[in-house]
């Protein structure tokens, strides 16, 4: 599987650590910055890595800012992503099963590493339920 990630400055450090985390579980990563802790603006790397989702270039993504809040709102912007910004085990675990969300989003001034990697694992071991979620998922690309 194939992987984009994303980060501004406040969640540079941990987007290297999911890179190198997800490489050491055999994903395939595609890195679409930020390189370092220098200011700069999260949409630029949200957007860049959610097309890539969009378009098929990769098939899931972990986003990275200072609260996960904004490179999450930056990737819902894009048709196809269903990005969930996770601050738990169970939120990961429930935005897969019921929402088949493709995009992790955390932020790295808000939980600990230990607990990003523990989230990252759900995230990527719990399947989509489909059943009754399957109607539901389809309704959210409105435009």
């Amino acid at each position: 599987m194939k992987v984009a990630v994303a980060a501004d400055h406040a969640g540079f450090e941990y987007k290297e650590k999911a890179k190198e985390y997800l490489k050491s579980k055999g994903y395939e990563v595609i890195d679409f910055g930020t390189n370092s802790t220098d200011r700069v603006d999260y949409p630029d790397f949200g957007h860049a890595a959610a097309e890539a989702i969009a378009n098929g270039e990769a098939e899931r993504g972990v986003f990275v800012c200072g609260s996960g809040i904004g490179i999450a709102i930056v990737a819902n912007r894009h048709r196809g992503i269903r990005a969930v910004d996770a601050t738990s085990e169970e939120m990961a675990k429930l935005s897969r099963e019921h929402n088949d969300a493709n995009v992790l989003a955390f932020g790295e001034r808000l939980i600990s590493w230990d607990e990003a990697k523990k989230i990252i694992d759900v995230f990527f071991g719990t399947p989509f339920e489909g059943g009754r979620h399957i109607g539901r998922v389809e309704k959210i690309d409105t435009f």
